[in-house]
């Protein structure tokens, strides 16, 4: 006989809702810029901007900044966090393999 396992488990945490601080879409994306970070693994940078490249196709307005971790093992550094922080309105981490 086959059993089978439902894998998901249960959350730990209660569910908090948000408002989200700058909705993207609202003309376009006008005076948003987002953070596009690639963490490094082979062709997370390619990712990252292809990601890029169909949010400036979807929201014409919007503009995108890149910056790559380098080294998918280790923390973003707090330089670029700050830069990040300092230029950005959102931000968008992706990884690969």
């Amino acid at each position: 006989m086959i059993e089978f396992v439902d894998p998901r488990g249960e959350a730990s945490a209660e569910e908090q809702a948000y408002v989200l601080s700058r909705d993207l879409r609202s003309d376009a994306g006008e005076s948003i810029t987002v953070a596009l970070i690639a963490n490094g693994f082979p062709d997370s940078e390619l990712f990252v901007k292809k990601v890029g490249l169909a949010l400036e196709e979807r929201l014409p307005n919007v503009k995108t900044l890149f910056w790559n971790k380098n080294n998918a093992g280790v923390a973003a550094s707090e330089g670029m966090l700050d830069d990040i922080f300092a230029t950005c309105d959102a931000a968008i981490a992706a990884y690969g393999h």
